[in-house]
């Protein structure tokens, strides 16, 4: 009998994958504040003050301080913009002015993600306002304090490589209260910031002031990959907060998390209907239907339904591009009247690795796939493939457990020979 032989050493992870997570749950979000948090983070000074000197010219004189504050007992950067000839800018005119000017030093990928903002912020206002995108007026956006904190925190963020990881957002809080402007009170969040953040996890609170500017709004949608509730979890953090200006009765700062993640996650969709009139055979060709147009996982649960009628709760996993087209089989095959989807559910993976490997049964050779789970180059769990141990049992006329556990007994044997390796 070949003993299964477990491995007493310790393997160095090796794979790590590098995540930002920025978190404007307690403070808010706001363009310095951005600006602020990527210096604290170790973006370059001298590089970002000069790109936002460069872009801020046409619209007026602006300086630039950028200074440690405390904040209720945090060290945070103030990012200090002040410009001293504000004036109003078409969207259009706006984007001819700086590429016009060149790039000032910015990659292509960066300068690219400032257009993107700008444009954010003139759709919300086009929507707002309820004219063309073309006949957007800024009011504030043309003010070169306002160009200074895009041009300057986009270029900051590509300087520290952060657009090249993935980037996870935290519910953004908004504030409360109204305030005066041009229009008359308003309530708070402002009407431009309610839009840009349509899509997106926010907080009401925690205090009657504005905590989310339109700015800061755009820079977080373009810069986020992915919105969560909770911070992933990480090993190696570097963190840096960026100060707001108003003192309030906690830290008004946005902190901005760079670390590792030994762990990859994508995200996905979770698709559910309750059925309680729909036959076994429907069901069981259900499956096959289902993971022919992309699901991922597909599960069963029998449940008790109203008027204490049977049924079974149907459960897809799903990619996001896919959410459509299966929504569309589960109607058609099962006639329901309703799919609901849960969006933004985070499913955190190992590494997978199909490892074949040859065992032996009653002097037969046989060939069966072994599927690896890694976390780097740990191995975290083994699975012979069903199908290949399927086929074995029904050749071998033996139980299907047999095959899997012999299987599971010859991987280890030969890993701990060296005559097969992971990764």
């Amino acid at each position: 009998m070949i003993q299964k032989i477990y491995l007493n050493f310790i393997i160095v992870l090796e794979v790590m994958f590098m995540v930002v997570i920025i978190d404007p749950q307690t403070a808010g979000i706001a363009g310095n504040m951005v600006l602020g948090a990527l210096i604290d983070l170790g973006a370059d000074i001298e590089g970002t003050k000069g790109v936002m000197e460069h872009f801020t010219n046409p619209f007026g004189h602006v300086k630039v301080e950028l200074g440690k504050i405390n904040k209720n007992g945090l060290c945070a950067t103030l990012a200090d913009v002040n410009a001293f000839d504000r004036d109003s800018i078409c969207y259009n005119e706006l984007v001819k002015i700086l590429k016009d000017m060149g790039r000032g030093g910015m990659s292509i990928e960066a300068f690219d993600l400032a257009m993107k903002v700008f444009e954010t912020l003139a759709r919300a206002e086009a929507r707002i306002h309820g004219v063309d995108l073309k006949d957007v007026h800024f009011h504030e956006v043309g003010a070169a304090d306002a160009v200074a904190d895009v041009m300057g925190s986009v270029y900051a963020f590509h300087d520290l490589e952060l657009h090249t990881h993935t980037v996870y957002g935290l519910p953004v809080a908004l504030g409360g209260g109204v305030k005066e402007t041009k229009h008359g009170l308003l309530s708070i969040p402002a009407p431009a910031t309610l839009e840009i953040l349509k899509n997106t996890p926010t907080l009401g609170g925690p205090v009657t002031e504005e905590l989310s500017t339109p700015t800061g709004a755009a820079l977080y949608v373009n810069m986020v990959d992915e919105y969560c509730q909770f911070q992933p979890l990480l090993t190696h953090k570097f963190t840096g907060y960026g100060a707001g200006k108003m003192d309030l009765d906690f830290p008004n700062v946005l902190r901005i998390i760079k670390g590792d993640s030994a762990i990859p996650s994508d995200k996905v969709v979770l698709l559910e209907t309750n059925m309680d009139n729909v036959s076994g055979e429907i069901l069981g060709n259900l499956f096959n239907r289902l993971m022919a147009e992309g699901a991922l996982d597909v599960t069963l649960i029998p449940v008790l339904m109203k008027k204490n009628r049977p049924g079974h709760l149907l459960r897809v996993i799903a990619r996001q591009q896919d959410c459509d087209t299966i929504s569309e089989v589960i109607i058609r095959e099962t006639g329901t009247l309703g799919v609901r989807v849960m969006p933004f559910v985070h499913r955190n993976i190992l590494e997978r690795e199909i490892i074949p490997i040859e065992i032996e049964i009653s002097g037969t050779p046989a060939k069966i796939r072994i599927k690896v789970g890694k976390i780097g180059n740990e191995i975290i769990n083994t699975a012979p493939e069903y199908e290949d141990a399927r086929q074995i049992a029904d050749k071998m006329q033996i139980p299907i457990k047999e095959v899997m556990r012999m299987a599971d007994e010859a991987f280890w044997h030969q890993i701990s020979l060296g005559d097969i390796t992971v990764g």
